[in-house]
């Protein structure tokens, strides 16, 4: 026995062990990390960052290969290009031009100038090492501020587009600095590189190349797929054509995220734009994640512990340059001055693609590997800071901001016979019918994303909280005949709209209620009418389901009347009672079926 443990012991690893025991420790310590920092509201970014710098080499050693899975990882921010280039249509990119081509310009120049001028004055770097250190500081992390976009809800609203489109052209900026740095470049072997306005012109060619593939080979492929019913094929395709935008850009020294973007944005009217997001989606999280853990991996822990003070100094410097410029330049071109400050913070740090131009400035011979490893460092500090200062940014509401003084407030609504208390999916149905009878209506939302995403649509929402008694009188509530509530909240109870219903009698009250639970806390109020909001549409796919089974319509609208009645005893019983569980054995179960009447048994009961 002894022997033979000896001989396992003695064989030889091979790739299959180190995956595998790699990848347990990888994912183990993602886990546990990544639901700490949730748990504490930290982010699951912060939390990747610290797992793969503890399992790393420069950590416990405990998983090696760093940078190579960094490389692999890098596949991760290509799909989340990929999946924000199919939310975007090329309409909707060329309304864009002017915040990408103006305000992206304008970040990187100004940022990359004063972080260039800052490293030459404050270290002993020649001006062509500030150069290649300074531009690519100017660059933020797409991997952390999309998915916090697109999460949000925020990448379609008008401030999720500025953002945006500073990181797109973050993005298309890659291929300049990789020629500055070429340019500057003391290694003989650069010599023979393509001149930069050859690089130009291959990234215009490859874009070309990538339009006409989506539209003429792509869609087509799509449509065979789609034929063929076979849901393992659209993820092929997916992976597929985003590795092969990806693999034509890396082959011209391009921006791979580029061209999946690009790839992204033409299928962005296919009608199986939503099939391939979700197959691919899976996949760019994962590798998301990996992303993150191999950069804390690569962490040059002893470069920090050498010169702490540097890195930590250099990184603050780096985040508070660039929120105060960035807040600058978000104001200069007509953004509110809270949302300035939320796109300040939120592109504070320094971006993943620092490490890839950081690695050719010191094949360029412009940096000295230390150099490298520490400026490195920087952008991964400063990268931890994020999710902290988008703690902060949420608790003073910046990056969703309440900025009253410039939006409407409903003391400037023409007064009308309604008011409606929240303009989500819920309230612009309410509010589209009685607009369209005629009624003047006042719509009220507290959720600045909301407003500005409805005035896209020419329709004005005030901003305000609708459950306020001030609030209403200033909005003309002491003379509308209706108030409707259409908020999305199941802590709306009797103790916020008794008083409401007090101060406006002559208003007829309206509420939306989430389920059950909600319509008992309005039991002791008198209320012109509680909507459950899933109720209705809930029977309508009931008797669809019905007919779909070949039930005949005569039964279907007898069970229809019979669960109405039986629904409503329930309601009653529960209402006497306080109690939702009271009146419980009138729920249908299996084994407990109705008596449907026949038309003759119907007429005689009637």
């Amino acid at each position: 026995m002894q022997d033979r443990i000896s001989q396992i012991a003695a064989a030889p690893v091979s790739a299959t062990d180190v995956l595998l025991s790699e990848g347990v420790i990888l994912l183990g310590a993602a886990v546990l990390f990544v639901m700490l920092f949730r748990r504490f509201g930290l982010g699951a970014v912060l939390g990747y960052l610290v797992a793969g710098a503890l399992v790393g080499p420069q950590g416990l050693g405990l998983v090696g290969g760093a940078e190579s899975k960094l490389a692999i990882a890098e596949i991760g921010i290509v799909l989340l290009l990929f999946l924000v280039g199919l939310e975007l249509h090329p309409a909707r990119l060329w309304r864009l031009k002017r915040d990408i081509f103006a305000l992206g310009l304008m970040q990187v120049a100004l940022c990359g100038c004063a972080l260039t001028a800052i490293i030459f004055l404050s270290t002993g770097f020649t001006w062509g090492a500030a150069i290649a250190l300074g531009l690519p500081l100017a660059l933020s992390s797409t991997a952390q501020v999309l998915p916090g976009l697109k999460s949000s809800g925020r990448i379609n609203s008008p401030f999720g587009e500025k953002v945006f489109s500073i990181l797109l052209f973050q993005d298309l900026s890659i291929v300049p600095l990789i020629t500055i740095v070429a340019a500057l470049s003391r290694n003989p072997d650069d010599a023979g590189g393509p001149p930069g306005w050859i690089m130009a012109g291959y990234t215009v060619a490859a874009i070309a190349g990538l339009v006409l593939a989506g539209r003429f080979i792509l869609r087509p492929l799509l449509r065979f797929v789609g034929r063929l019913g076979e849901r393992e094929l659209f993820v092929a395709v997916g992976l597929f054509t985003v590795l092969a935008a990806a693999s034509l850009m890396h082959a011209l020294h391009l921006s791979t995220a580029l061209g999946a973007f690009v790839a992204g944005v033409m299928l962005a009217d296919s009608p199986y734009r939503h099939e391939i997001e979700a197959d691919v989606e899976p996949f760019r999280s994962i590798l998301l994640g990996l992303f993150f853990l191999a950069v804390g991996m690569v962490l040059d822990l002893r470069a920090v512990a050498a010169n702490p003070f540097f890195v930590i100094g250099m990184a603050a410097i780096l985040v508070v340059t660039k929120a105060v410029l960035i807040t600058g330049l978000a104001r200069l071109f007509g953004m509110e001055r809270n949302q300035a400050i939320g796109a300040g913070l939120l592109l504070s740090q320094g971006g993943e693609f620092g490490f890839v131009l950081f690695a050719q400035a010191q094949n360029a011979l412009l940096i000295a590997p230390q150099a490298a490893s520490l400026f490195s460092a920087i952008v991964t500090f400063s990268m931890a800071t994020t999710p902290f200062l988008m703690l902060f940014a949420r608790r003073l509401e910046f990056a969703r901001p309440r900025d009253g003084l410039h939006l409407p407030k409903p003391d400037d609504a023409p007064r009308g016979t309604a008011i409606i208390v929240g303009y989500g999916r819920f309230g612009q149905t309410v509010a589209q019918m009685l607009m369209g009878h005629g009624f003047g209506v006042v719509l009220i939302d507290k959720k600045p994303s909301q407003i500005e995403m409805s005035s896209q649509f020419d329709m004005k929402v005030y901003y305000g909280d609708g459950t306020r008694i001030d609030l209403l009188r200033r909005s003309g509530a002491e003379d509308a005949r209706l108030i409707v509530f259409c908020i999305d909240d199941p802590s709306l109870d009797g103790r916020v709209l008794e008083p409401i219903a007090d101060a406006f009698p002559q208003a007829a009250l309206l509420v939306r209620a989430f389920d059950r639970r909600q319509l008992l806390a309005f039991k002791d109020l008198d209320l012109t009418g509680v909507v459950r909001e899933v109720f209705e549409s809930a029977i309508c796919m009931g008797v669809q389901a019905m007919r779909a089974l070949g039930v005949p319509q005569e039964e279907i609208e007898e069970v229809e009347r019979q669960y109405r009645e039986n629904d409503a005893e329930r309601m009653s019983l529960q209402f006497e009672h306080g109690d939702l569980l009271a009146a419980k054995d009138l729920m249908y179960r299996p084994g407990r079926r109705m008596r449907l009447l026949t038309r003759g048994e119907g007429e005689e009961k009637a």
